[in-house]
């Protein structure tokens, strides 16, 4: 084929960001410029993969265990002397080749968990966020204030600023970053099953990228933007 039939310019990467600020009533408060240090639109697949893989990697407890012929109970006698019988010479009824010995190159406890270099993860962070950004997925609230640690009082909100459809059968998984998570916050959303609650200065790639939507308060963003920037 010629080269007239493909399209070789690159498409630009938006590098500005206006997102709307919503009050626990669902007003629109206020309109906030995103930092375009770390909001440009732009993903990095590849770190992304390595910190994904990384994360599951450490999550891994390495159990998995098996017993070699030295582990395994019993064993000590000869089963019949070394010559004259005719039979294969053996020295342990534990051999791996006999019933009840043990296992040639089984598993061990072991860890599985490696680290990684900080720049890669803050990447792969950064990825994910553009990625709930361009998904239209990435939603700003003003404050997230309850009179009282009651759940009931927690989904008003969220039913206000429309997180979820009334309708769906099942809620969208949401991840909800917050500045600061204190104990009536945390007994009010502990028992919402859609929702995974944490602060932003603790969040990580795997943690956007399994929850469908990204709901963050101003503070929160201050925070993930100051971290992430440098």
């Amino acid at each position: 084929m010629d080269k007239e039939n493909y399209d070789l310019k690159e498409k630009p990467v938006k590098t500005e960001f206006t997102l709307p600020i919503y009050n626990c009533e669902g007003k629109e408060v206020e309109t906030i410029t995103l930092n375009a240090g770390v909001f440009d639109g732009s993903q990095n697949l590849d770190c992304l993969h390595q910190a994904i893989s990384a994360y599951m990697a450490n999550q891994r407890k390495g159990l998995a265990s098996t017993k070699t012929r030295g582990e395994v109970s019993g064993g000590g006698k000869k089963p019949w002397k070394q010559k004259g019988t005719g039979r294969a010479r053996v020295g342990s009824t534990r051999s791996p080749l006999w019933k009840h010995g043990g296992v040639v190159f089984g598993p061990h406890p072991r860890d599985f968990s490696y680290v990684l270099p900080q720049k890669i993860k803050a990447q792969a962070l950064k990825t994910t966020l553009n990625a709930k950004l361009i998904e239209n997925n990435f939603m700003i609230l003003d404050e997230f204030k309850i009179a009282s640690a009651k759940t009931k009082q927690a989904m008003e909100v969220f039913s206000n600023i429309k997180l979820f459809s009334a309708k769906a059968k099942k809620p969208a998984k949401v991840l909800f970053l917050t500045h600061k998570l204190d104990a009536q916050l945390k007994q009010a959303l502990d028992n919402i099953s859609f929702l995974t609650v944490d602060q932003a200065s603790d969040c990580h790639a795997y943690e956007v990228m399994n929850n469908q939507k990204l709901l963050i308060t101003k503070a929160a963003l201050a925070d993930l933007t100051q971290r992430l920037k440098s």
